[in-house]
């Protein structure tokens, strides 16, 4: 006879794993067909949601629950985030306009830059959902894989076509692989998210080495002298808690070879059931960090899923440490025209200033925009003619097109006030923060890189960032209050590498007067031309750490995390 606590065990082992649930439910149903199911829910309301539409369908649809405030310790609302996908950021200002006329309808009044180029809206209810998807396609918008399984928004260079100093305009690229992947059902259902950049810049603004696929542009000469123009490829790169930089195959890859490589790739993702068994290590970089995979054995199944070899890789040369926000005024290729970058600070952006920055675009330039990964806004082809009038009109907007390297430098993710996963609190606090810094140091000069998270999950890179911010919690007096664990030196392009956690997290209200502490010895002690991130690698972690408290302290403990995402959402 089975004792019932034997019985209790054998049900235990009988229960079906969130991964094997979510695998069930993605076999059972490709969401992107059954939008006839969320039209009946906003017919009938929030209570006729099943919960695998709201933990799991949803997400197809760039559609995530909202928190209620309290991040991970709290719980969800009636209330809803819509991401808009927005490939390589390349926009028009009556779509822009579309999504200020919905950030006011629906949104209560604003929207977040993504730091993947994408729009959110927040507050959206499941009655108004039908309404926001379709306006979106009425103006070329989607939601469509904005969330999910699937193939997220594709990045790449915001000055695509417009940077004088480009090998390539890349951005072609990036509609074509949007169109071969979202909404085509062979790949509605990968092991998880799958993330690309495609980029013909230089500078790397759009960070492909932390992408499941990255493709640089590089150039090589034929037998002949011509100029051929191609690609580096990198596998396998990513944040959240186990970052990983991209993998470099020795494969140069032709212009045409680009779709053929990304769709060979996405099936070794898709097909990879290794990476089914657990939710948490579910991404192409784990084929290199838990399953021995290496450059060579990645680049021979690709090419015999390809069914040809790749040309070897050429010379490349990683960017220098640059800005990479696009802010300001700057020459086109295009002889007399000029772009004009706003520092969206924390990517939070008004349903009214959308309109005018819509509004400059249309009548200084052709009404051509970007959204930047750097949570930015850019108007392009602006006239000589037209600058100071231009000007004139961009003081209107309440943004700004100079600004402070603490103001262009801040990244935030959502934080607790609207993120089912987050710590802390990180929009609000990024503001103050920057304002802080600019306050106490008004004259620092050098390009700096702060980047707020409100958990471990990386949304807002604090991985790559100068100074990573993570947020906790810590008791102070008995209560608990937001926290955050410093984390200094990331860099990417030559000499890339992560932040390195320095043993130290303080409240929230204390990180100014660190800051300001650290960033003053920098000033004093900094070797000539030496950037902050090469500063901080120079001292050890208890260096940096009395430069922080100014004293010498010991470092806390490791942190502890709650655990994995409950719904599988990070980065």
């Amino acid at each position: 006879m089975v004792s019932s606590m034997e019985d209790a065990r054998l049900k235990e082992t009988k229960k079906e794993t969130k991964a094997a649930r979510i695998e069930r439910l993605k076999a059972e149903k490709n969401p992107w067909e059954h939008l006839e199911e969320i039209l009946r829910f906003a017919a009938e309301g929030h209570e006729a949601i099943p919960r695998e539409w709201l933990e799991t369908y949803f997400r197809w649809w760039g559609v995530y629950t909202q928190g209620d405030g309290r991040g991970v310790f709290g719980t969800a609302t009636p209330y809803f985030m819509v991401r808009i996908r927005i490939p390589n950021g390349l926009l028009v200002s009556s779509q822009l306009r579309a999504i200020a006329d919905l950030a006011e309808r629906y949104a209560r009044g604003f929207g977040d830059i993504t730091v993947r180029q994408n729009i959110q809206l927040h507050w959206v209810r499941i009655e108004d959902l039908p309404d926001i998807l379709f306006r979106l396609f009425r103006v070329g918008l989607t939601t469509m894989g904005a969330c999910g399984d699937d193939t997220r928004n594709i990045t790449g260079c915001p000055l695509a076509g417009i940077d004088g100093d480009e090998i390539c305009d890349a951005s072609p690229l990036v509609v074509q692989a949007t169109r071969l992947l979202v909404g085509n059902e062979e790949f509605y259902n990968l092991p998880r998210k799958f993330k690309i950049c495609i980029t013909g810049c230089r500078v790397w603004c759009s960070y492909p080495e932390i992408n499941d696929i990255g493709l640089t542009a590089v150039e090589r000469r034929g037998p002949h002298g011509e100029r051929e123009i191609g690609f580096s490829l990198r596998v396998g790169g990513g944040l959240s808690t186990a970052p990983h930089l991209g993998v470099r195959l020795n494969a140069f890859v032709r212009w045409s070879q680009v779709l053929p490589v990304i769709r060979g790739i996405t099936e070794i993702f898709r097909d990879s059931d290794v990476l089914r068994r657990d939710r948490a290590k579910a991404r192409l970089k784990f084929l290199f960090l838990e399953h021995g995979w290496t450059a060579e054995r990645f680049q021979e199944e690709l090419e015999r899923r390809l069914g040809f070899r790749l040309d070897p890789a050429v010379d490349e040369e990683p960017p220098e440490r640059i800005y990479r926000d696009h802010v300001g005024l700057h020459p086109q290729k295009q002889e007399g025209y000029y772009y004009a970058g706003f520092a969206i600070l924390r990517g939070r952006i008004t349903a009214e200033q959308m309109r005018r920055v819509a509004d400059l675009a249309d009548r200084y330039g052709d009404g051509q925009l970007r959204t930047t990964n750097m949570q930015n806004l850019v108007v392009l082809n602006i006239p000589e003619a037209r600058l100071s009038a231009f000007l004139r009109a961009a003081e209107e907007t309440d943004l700004r097109l100079e600004a402070s390297p603490f103001w262009r430098g801040a990244i935030a993710c959502t934080g607790t006030e609207f993120c089912k996963l987050a710590i802390a609190e990180t929009k609000a606090f990024a503001r103050w923060v920057v304002e802080e810094m600019e306050r106490r140091l008004p004259d620092f000069d050098e390009p700096l890189k702060i980047n707020v998270n409100g958990c471990p999950n990386s949304c807002g890179q604090h991985w790559i960032a100068d100074i990573g911010l993570q947020g906790c919690k810590m008791k102070v007096e008995g209560e608990q209050v937001d926290a955050f664990d410093i984390l200094l030196g990331g860099a990417v392009g030559r000499g890339a590498r992560f932040t390195r956690r320095v043993g130290l997290k303080v409240p929230a209200s204390e990180v100014p007067v660190i800051l300001e502490r650290l960033l003053r010895e920098y000033l004093n002690r900094r070797r000539p031309g030496e950037r902050f991130h090469e500063f901080c690698w120079r001292h050890s972690e208890a260096e940096l750490r009395a430069m922080l408290v100014g004293e010498e302290v010991e470092a806390h403990a490791a942190l502890a995390w709650p655990g994995p995402p409950p719904h599988g959402m990070e980065g």
